[in-house]
C-alpha cells in the first residue's frame, strides 16, 4: 500500500487549502479513508473520515464547520478542502484507510505512512 499525500503550503490565517492523497495498492473503494495531522510535539490525531458507499463524514470538533473530506473512487483519490485556516491548523496532514470503518474511527489500519504534506498556516 502507499499514499501519496500533496496540496500543502504556507497560508496565511483565514485562507483555504486542498489537501490530495492518491492510494494505490489497495482497492480503495472498499474502505473507510482519513485524514490524520500531527503537529511537532504532538501525537498525530484524526483530522476528518469519510465512509463508502454511505459516503458518512465524521470530524474532529476543531475542524468541524470548516473542513470538508471527500472521495473520488475512479481516482483512488481522497480529498480535504481546509477553509478558514487557522495557526493552529498546522502540521503535517496525513491520509489512511480505517480499520473499523466509519463506526470506531480514529484506529488507522495500516502501519505505513506516506510522506505527508505540510500545512503550515501563519501571517
Amino acid at each position: 500500500v502507499q499514499f501519496v499525500e500533496s496540496g500543502g503550503g504556507l497560508v496565511q490565517p483565514g485562507g483555504s487549502l486542498r489537501l490530495s492523497c492518491a492510494a494505490s495498492g489497495i482497492t480503495f473503494s472498499m474502505y473507510a479513508m482519513s485524514w490524520y495531522r500531527q503537529a511537532p510535539g504532538n501525537e498525530r490525531e484524526l483530522v476528518a473520515a469519510i465512509g463508502w458507499p454511505s459516503t458518512l463524514t465524521k470530524y474532529a470538533d476543531s475542524v468541524k464547520g470548516r473542513f470538508t473530506n471527500s472521495r473520488d473512487n475512479a481516482k483512488n483519490t481522497l480529498y480535504l478542502q481546509m477553509n478558514s485556516l487557522k495557526p493552529e491548523d498546522t502540521a503535517v496532514y496525513y491520509c489512511n484507510a480505517e480499520k473499523f470503518g466509519t463506526k470506531d474511527v480514529g484506529t488507522p489500519l495500516f502501519g505505513s505512512w506516506g510522506q505527508g504534506t505540510q500545512v503550515t498556516v501563519s501571517s
